[in-house]
């Protein structure tokens, strides 16, 4: 597959934000983030708007339900599904305002990625999919279908729009680690061999077509080096918290792949942070991986260290700007000269 090129050199959100108004949060999201606005994730409307069940409810051919202990798969579509794809159908509806069929800028989507999903939905039987290879392999085919179908929809409601696909994948740390436990809790699932994992990202990722595709992992440590193996334009991790591997790093940008760097916490310091201060840490991890300063803008775009969902609603609006701010200084000094 060609890769198409992430956007960099801007900042943008990674999906989740607080409360429950779609217009609202709609409006936000295109105003302070005007060059890559992205399709708002409220976890607060209940089932169906949370990261799992908002793509598990839409996957091809895999039915699901809510049960005490999470997502199910089971038979038949029931009144979970239909929730989860009317939340959908009203986010989309609710571009219309600020996008409307003219609208010919960029616009970015998120679906929960499929070893993400592994490890939270559970089989009909019991225990999570991620035990199951066969199971593992149908989702990701499904998750695949599930892709090409929700980018046709948006892209019919925006048909000017320039599209971005961000995969989440918090869980995969986890996966790789060993760290999911079996039904019973006393045991942990089998860790599923590299060239598997490599290949079911592989399969989803490709189904974007022409459309850049970002592999956003919060989770700790990052699999940077596999996540940039499976044919992704970008892959999003946080500095805030984490220091990533720099070798793995270097590894990326060498090969073409965007850095999409979580540079601003997801909840609101006593402080706000200046853009600068933000700027800051991106210079230096730059400088550290031994790229000349002038490439930077075409190689790193700033976000949020992870999802907004439990911010304040000002801390959302404050970190969008600042992000923006410190973007713009990034492009404009990317060397650290006072701008």
């Amino acid at each position: 597959m060609a890769r198409r090129d992430a956007p960099n050199g801007l900042a943008t959100g990674l999906g989740s934000l607080p409360g429950d108004d779609i217009d609202a949060a709609m409006a936000l999201v295109f105003d302070e983030l005007p060059e890559l606005p992205h399709l708002p994730e409220l976890p607060a409307r209940g089932p169906g708007a949370d990261l799992i069940g908002r793509t598990a409810t839409h996957l091809v051919d895999l039915p699901v339900d809510l049960q005490p202990a999470g997502w199910r798969f089971v038979d038949r579509p029931g009144i979970d599904v239909r929730r989860g794809r009317d939340l959908m159908a009203s986010d989309l509806d609710a571009l219309l305002p600020v996008a409307g069929p003219a609208y010919d800028g960029r616009l970015k989507v998120q679906l929960a990625g499929p070893w993400t999903l592994a490890a939270s939905i559970e089989l009909p039987r019991g225990g999570r999919a991620l035990g199951d290879p066969g199971a593992v392999r149908d989702l990701g085919d499904s998750l695949a279908e599930t892709v090409r179908e929700h980018l046709d929809v948006v892209g019919r409601q925006v048909p000017g729009a320039a599209l971005v696909l961000q995969l989440d994948e918090p869980s995969l740390p986890g996966v790789l680690a060993g760290a999911v436990r079996t039904q019973s809790g006393f045991g942990a699932i089998r860790v599923p061999e590299e060239a598997v994992v490599r290949n079911v990202l592989t399969t989803v990722a490709q189904a974007a077509g022409e459309i850049p595709v970002v592999i956003h992992c919060c989770g700790t440590p990052p699999p940077i080096r596999l996540l940039g193996s499976v044919g992704v334009a970008g892959v999003a991790i946080d500095i805030v918290t984490q220091r990533p591997d720099h070798d793995a790093l270097g590894e990326l940008v060498e090969s073409g792949v965007a850095l999409w760097l979580g540079v601003v916490p997801a909840l609101g310091p006593g402080v706000p942070p200046t853009p600068r201060s933000v700027a800051d840490p991106v210079r230096r991890l730059w400088h550290e991986l031994g790229f000349a300063p002038e490439r930077l803008p075409d190689a790193v775009a700033v976000t949020p260290s992870c999802g907004l969902a439990g911010a304040s609603p000002g801390w959302v609006r404050s970190a969008y700007r600042v992000l923006r701010q410190a973007a713009r200084v990034l492009n404009e000094a990317p060397e650290g000269t006072s701008v």
